[in-house]
């Protein structure tokens, strides 16, 4: 009663609507997931976990991690490694919200975690599917990466006591903005985690601001990653099919991109004899309507599609590489990389996962998502700024022409590469905080049952 006279009514209300809105929802719910089965987006025979079925719950403290996406699954790969050496009592689950980043985890996941890590896909955000969940899998402890606020289930959680952080938190400033027109339920929510650690002192000003009152910026998990796998094979197949040519990717472009790289390379056919360009759509779905687009420019026997099995000829000027998780191949093939996101005004992705491999970085106008170290990196000589189709020649054409600088580039980006690599240990002990505390002579009680006490 004391909230509502405080002005809690502020929040309830919003919340409360909220909570019938999603109710209602689930009515149709059912519908919406099996069309995104039908079309990819969901795996049809794992449908039950989004209702928060499927629970599993291994004996000892159990940690959630939550990343909604590639980027945010993946970044949670070396704070996992830390958190498992520093407790080898601990167990994960480890949710996610796409089919993508579930397929790369499971391609990617270390095999020493592989015992010891249980993934489901994230429950929607409905009450009784939250309510599900948790009482199923009754962790001691949350961690939610990035931005991923979902009012019942944090309102779930934390009336379960389960104490939660928010690590690798960003806030842009229009959802700041957003968020402050409901300063209230703002307060409430960001209030409810105990660790909230952000990406830069930027994010962590906003998020003080909305709420979270200690926010702390400690740096981006996406920088400590480690380095992007290759396979063997599938490595030496590209390099002989190559051979000696020049090769510039284009990595996780969006469309709008696509087109203005097969311009650049264009200009750069006639300067450089036997240019490669690799196009590596964010969404691998759009390789067959984007090789069909780019044929018209180039010939259609130019233009290659990796998905269809294709490997670039000595006629391929354009190969379209729309497959998962091969963004460590791609890299260490390429003389220099634009950094997908960039060119248009979507943010960009990360590009350090480019310097970590040696190839040197290019980037657009558009680096918000990652924009401090977008400006450390251009301001340390380890990446070139590119604003259209006709600066990116001449920038590719300097990099790709010019191996001392190319030399140069990629050892200023492994410089700031190696600077963020103690982050995952740091960031483990604060949410090792969080956990109970190691039982040396074991619970008989919770090893028999599970329970979180």
């Amino acid at each position: 009663m004391s909230d509502l006279s405080d002005g809690g009514w502020r929040a309830a209300l919003p919340l409360a609507a909220w909570r019938g809105a999603t109710r209602l929802g689930a009515a149709v719910l059912p519908l919406w997931l099996g069309h995104r089965a039908r079309r990819g987006k969901e795996d049809a025979a794992r449908l039950p976990e989004r209702r928060g079925e499927g629970a599993d719950r291994p004996a000892g403290p159990l940690l959630w991690l939550h990343g909604a996406s590639v980027g945010e699954s993946q970044s949670a790969l070396p704070l996992l490694e830390a958190l498992a050496e520093a407790r080898p009592d601990l167990h994960f689950l480890l949710t996610t919200g796409t089919l993508t980043a579930a397929r790369l985890l499971e391609a990617r996941l270390p095999a020493a975690l592989r015992p010891r890590l249980r993934h489901r896909f994230v429950p929607l955000d409905v009450p009784a599917y939250v309510a599900r969940f948790l009482d199923g899998w009754r962790p001691d402890a949350a961690v939610l990466i990035e931005s991923e606020i979902w009012p019942n289930l944090i309102l779930a959680a934390e009336a379960r006591g389960v104490p939660m952080a928010l690590v690798n938190a960003r806030l842009s400033a229009g959802s700041a903005r957003g968020w402050g027109r409901l300063p209230a339920v703002a307060r409430r929510l960001f209030g409810a985690f105990r660790l909230v650690i952000a990406q830069s002192e930027a994010d962590a000003a906003r998020l003080r601001v909305l709420g979270a009152a200690e926010a702390q910026p400690w740096g981006n998990l996406k920088f400590a990653a480690r380095p992007l796998p290759a396979p063997g094979p599938a490595l030496a197949a590209l390099r002989s099919a190559i051979g000696g040519r020049p090769v510039l990717l284009a990595a996780s472009t969006h469309p709008g991109e696509e087109a203005q790289v097969a311009a650049a390379h264009a200009e750069l056919r006639t300067r450089l004899p036997g240019l490669l360009t690799i196009l590596a759509p964010r969404h691998p779905e759009r390789g067959p309507a984007l090789a069909r687009e780019l044929a018209p420019s180039t010939g259609a026997e130019a233009v290659a599609l990796r998905s269809a099995g294709a490997l670039p000829g000595t006629a391929t000027e354009l190969y379209v590489a729309d497959t998962i998780g091969e963004l460590g191949l791609l890299y260490r093939l390429a003389g220099a990389a634009l950094i997908g996101g960039s060119l248009v005004p979507h943010g960009g992705q990360n590009p350090l996962e480019a310097a970590r491999l040696g190839c040197p970085v290019l980037l657009g106008p558009h680096t918000e998502n990652f924009a401090a170290i977008a400006e450390r990196m251009v301001g340390a000589g380890a990446a070139l700024r590119v604003a259209d189709a006709a600066v990116l020649a001449e920038a590719a054409a300097a990099v790709l022409t010019d191996a001392d600088r190319a030399r140069s580039m990629t050892s200023a980006a492994a410089r700031i590469a190696a600077d963020a690599g103690a982050l995952p240990e740091r960031m483990a002990a604060a949410i090792e905080a969080l956990l109970p505390e190691p039982d040396p002579q074991g619970d008989p009680v919770r090893e028999a049952t599970g329970s979180t006490g």
